[in-house]
């Protein structure tokens, strides 16, 4: 069984339980906004270049952030502030990660025409743009309408995109039923309100309102989030127990299938997983989902309803720091938590299935599909297209989803898998990277693959430190020490991020990196690829030119000390972080003389 969660102060329950009676800003801005409507239209077209406080809130369950580029601010006339170049990041919601690739071309083609001329891949299998000013807001979401996707609930206080493992395996169907699941749900839980439409599709003055003048009755418009939605964002993952590669236990509601011979008997139901924290605030903490309950697969829709309206009803809108459903289930404790749920559910929860998490899969490189075809797993470095010099990503894909016409699948490693190939589009696929400056998949090293980031500097305002631009660097310096110490094919995680929040998945991953301050990180051990384990802090403030030796120094304590087929976070956790500590920094001091592999001490 997992281990649940990092333990939490004594006081948290406490400080998590504030006055229902004191709405947080963020729930009047809701409760005002007309399901998600507010003044809204008239700031669309006002002139300015942003929104007001309330309408930058609503915006997010539209799919977009208020952001401005840091590096790109001017001094006012009197010399004395910086002015804000206020722009926008767009996420389009791709449940699943499934894609055709007229749509990725499509994706493309607007971050050149209405963005900073790239696209990201995210996390959580959807895809970002960045550098959209206010003006272009609404051809951009048209644009995206006329894709066949949306940017509904792609941010805000609602089920956000809903993740699958995105592997085309179709030899016993399990994947393919366990991917319809999953799409039947982000449809049965996205939000109805027609504020959407009315803002961003419906000419102003022609078009339709949809939404008269104090709405109608909750029941009507969102039977499911009421007027106010949720106290915060909910994310939701369908994994399985061999191929955990959505990271399901990071997940506020994850549904761990259980299968037997080609059938699914039905899920493991997960709850209260959420990783970002305010290291400011000790009533903060990350945590893993614990184990809830089985139900068949005809149930699916229905208990996770029943857990999104628990969380509605009981989670904290005073105090948005304390909001996630992790806390819910902190205060109300896992056994009332449960009977709430089967109250809502309407009757009890089985017990979960012993079928738990125990393999990882990214699905890099070439895999055959079970159908007489292949899909290539293409790993993106931190998820971001882009042409730069010779290295011309942008164009190379290009070409492939012109030429090939393949399927499109997003990894929660922000990676692509192309899907319904043939035999023949191996070699196809790799001129074309190669013509570009673009490594194949079998070219990248074992450490970058695994290495993801999140893009922190210069556009998101929580970043306190570089992220995505930093993490390459520290990939080619590690490289060669890696390779030194015969390590080179070691799989584990290095996570980065430039603040806590977490968007990279930095608290469960082998070698965690969280930006602390301008270019000092907190460096965390002993989580694990399989997901299911967090990890604890090994140092803290940390300067980025540090990071390389510090780390290299762990792998030397790694490869002297660790047991035959022990993963670097399972060797960090059962020595304990403290001890791996004490130990490399002997090692880094010269204690230790030379490393066991014959390379000088730092």
């Amino acid at each position: 069984m997992a281990d649940s969660s990092r333990p939490a102060p004594e006081d948290a329950a406490d400080q998590a339980a504030l006055p229902a009676s004191k709405p947080s800003a963020v729930e009047l801005a809701k409760q005002a906004s007309n399901y998600l409507l507010g003044d809204m239209p008239q700031e669309l077209v006002d002139g300015s270049p942003g929104f007001s406080k309330p309408s930058v809130q609503l915006l997010k369950n539209h799919g977009t952030y208020q952001q401005d580029d840091r590096e790109t601010r001017k001094k006012s006339a009197d010399g004395k502030k910086s002015e804000r170049q206020i722009s926008f990041m767009i996420r389009t919601c791709v449940p699943g990660g499934k894609l055709t690739a007229e749509q990725l071309l499509a994706a493309i083609d607007m971050g050149d025409e209405l963005g900073n001329g790239t696209i990201r891949l995210t996390t959580r299998q959807a895809i970002q743009h960045h550098g959209v000013v206010k003006g272009d807001l609404k051809s951009f979401m048209q644009q995206v309408h006329a894709n066949q996707l949306t940017t509904l609930a792609a941010c805000g206080d609602v089920e956000r995109n809903i993740m699958c493992c995105p592997a085309p395996l179709h030899g016993d169907g399990v994947r393919d039923a366990m991917q319809a699941k999953a799409d039947e749900l982000a449809r049965h839980l996205a939000p109805r309100t027609r504020a959407y439409y009315e803002l961003w599709l419906t000419d102003p003055e022609t078009g339709e309102k949809t939404l008269a003048a104090g709405g109608s009755k909750d029941a009507e418009v969102e039977p499911i989030y009421g007027r106010t939605y949720l106290p915060r964002k909910f994310k939701t993952a369908f994994a399985l127990p061999e191929d955990n590669c959505v990271d399901i236990y990071t997940n506020d509601l994850g549904f761990l299938t259980v299968h037997e011979q080609g059938k699914i008997l039905g899920y493991n139901v997960l709850a209260g997983g959420g990783l970002g924290v305010t290291p400011s605030a000790a009533k903060t903490f990350p945590a893993l989902a614990k184990r809830l309950g089985f139900v068949p697969p005809e149930d699916v829709l229905a208990i996770a309803e029943a857990v999104v309206k628990v969380q509605r009803d009981f989670g904290n809108r005073s105090d948005r720091k304390v909001a996630r459903l992790k806390y819910t289930i902190h205060t109300m404790g896992l056994e009332t938590f449960r009977a709430k749920v089967e109250e809502y559910f309407g009757k009890p929860l089985a017990p979960c299935h012993p079928a738990d998490v125990h393999g990882f899969d990214d699905h890099i490189g070439w895999h055959e599909q079970g159908d007489g075809k292949y899909f290539y797993g293409f790993n993106v470095e931190n998820g971001r297209v882009h042409d730069s010099g010779d290295f011309r990503l942008k164009t190379a894909l290009r070409r492939i989803l012109r030429d090939i016409r393949p399927g499109v699948r997003l990894t929660a490693h922000q990676s692509i898998l192309f899907t319904d190939l043939a035999v023949t589009d191996r070699e196809r696929i790799a001129e074309i990277l190669h013509a570009h400056g673009v490594k194949t998949s079998e070219e990248v090293s074992t450490l970058r693959r695994w290495s993801m980031a999140c893009v922190a500097l210069p556009t998101c305002s929580l970043a306190v430190a570089e992220s995505e631009r930093v993490l390459p660097d520290l990939i080619d310096s590690l490289e060669p020490e890696v390779a030194k110490l015969g390590l080179s094919h070691d799989a584990f995680t290095v996570r980065m991020t430039g603040c806590p929040n977490a968007c990279a998945r930095p608290y469960n991953a082998d070698i965690g990196i969280v930006g602390r301050t301008a270019g000092k990180y907190s460096v965390f051990l002993g989580g694990r690829l399989l997901g299911d384990r967090l990890n604890e802090q090994y140092k803290d403030v940390v300067p980025f030119e540090d990071l390389c030796r510090e780390i290299t120094a762990v792998l030397t304590c790694y490869k002297t000390e660790r047991r035959s087929g022990e993963t670097l976070g399972d060797f960090c956790h059962r020595k304990s972080v403290a001890a791996v500590r004490t130990w490399a920094d002997e090692w880094l001091a010269g204690a230790r003389g030379h490393s066991p592999n014959g390379t000088q001490a730092h």
